[in-house]
Order: C-alpha cells, then structure tokens, then sequence
C-alpha cells in the first residue's frame, strides 16, 4: 500500500457518516470523490508513482499492460474530471476512496482537528477538505485495479455548493430559549 496526502480538495459525493451500497450490490461503504485541480501538479505526479509502485509490486513487469487495462475498463481510483457530466469536474482530477463498513468509519474532523458530525453539515459537496487514502492492487473476482480505501477527511473551508444549495447553518434563527413560565413565547 502507499499512502497519499490529498490537500484543499474538493468534496463531491460524499457517503462519510453513513456507509451506502454501490448501485445496491455488494458491500456498505463510505465513501467520497476528492477533486484535484490539475495545476496541482506534484500532488498528481505523486499519485501517478504510487500507482507504479502499487501495480509493479502486484503484477511485475506486467504492470503496465494490467493498469492500461484496468483505466479502459474503469477499474482506477483517479480519472479525469473533464469526462465526467458532473458540476465542479472540469480542469480537475476526481479521486474516488472508499471504506468497507466492516473496516470502520474514516476519521472524520474539523479544521481545528476536533471530531465532526453529521449534525454541522459542513461536509457537503463543494467544500474544501483534506483527505488521506491509501492505495493498493486489486485482484480479484471483480477484476484487477488500483483502489484507494479512505482514511480520513478534514474540513478546511466552505466553498460553493456544487448542487447549488448553500451550506446548513442556524443563520436567520431567533434564541428562542424560554421557561414554561412564559406564555409570550409564541406570541
């Protein structure tokens, strides 16, 4: 396995608090899609040498031929963000880590590194993250690929909803706070 540290990323389509089956087959996962700007160059050349490293350790001097055929048959972590229909994809690269249930929640924090839940809904698709995952050789019934398992997920800052909604918070609501003396409450 190598690990990659992916930093102010995008967060697309995130299955973080609640693991969800894939097309309802298999096994419950959580998972997520970080987006890379594609001028964030070292980050992917980074990637680009654990994956040679992932696939030569796996299958020896066959492994570029089983990685050719595993992008051709949609069987890698990473693509390309401009083949994709999908808001916020352009000019980035989508990295796709998922975690089996049974493995576990990822860590999952805020900026400050304090534990983050469901209720902050700060982790939304458009977000800013950081995110750790780990790669490795897939082979198996399924077929052969690299895969990513995700490790954890750190929030960094809002960024613009990609489905257009604005990120969950208590703004425009009053404290209304009072004891069941007071009957002007609902006045």
């Amino acid at each position: 396995m190598e690990t990659i540290a992916i930093r102010k990323a995008r967060l697309s389509f995130p299955d973080l608090f609640n693991a969800v089956q894939y097309e309802n087959t298999g096994p419950f996962k959580y998972r997520c899609t970080f987006l890379i700007p594609k001028e964030n160059v070292a980050l992917k050349k980074q990637i680009d040498v654990a994956i040679k490293k992932v696939a030569t350790e796996k299958w020896g001097a066959k492994a570029d031929a089983v990685y050719k055929a595993a992008v051709a048959g949609n069987k890698v972590f990473i693509s390309d963000g401009d083949n994709k229909a999908y808001n916020g994809y352009a000019d980035n690269w989508a990295v796709v880590a998922t975690r089996d249930e049974a493995a576990g929640k990822p860590v999952i924090v805020d900026f400050d590194k304090s534990p983050l839940g469901e209720a902050s809904g700060k982790l939304y698709s458009g977000c800013y993250v950081n995110g750790t995952i780990d790669l490795w050789a897939q082979d198996n019934a399924f077929g052969k690929g690299i895969r990513a398992t995700l490790i954890n997920v750190q929030f960094v800052k809002d960024g613009e909803s990609f489905g257009g909604a604005v990120p969950a918070s208590d703004t425009g609501l009053d404290d209304l706070s009072f004891t069941d003396d007071d009957d002007d409450a609902f006045a």
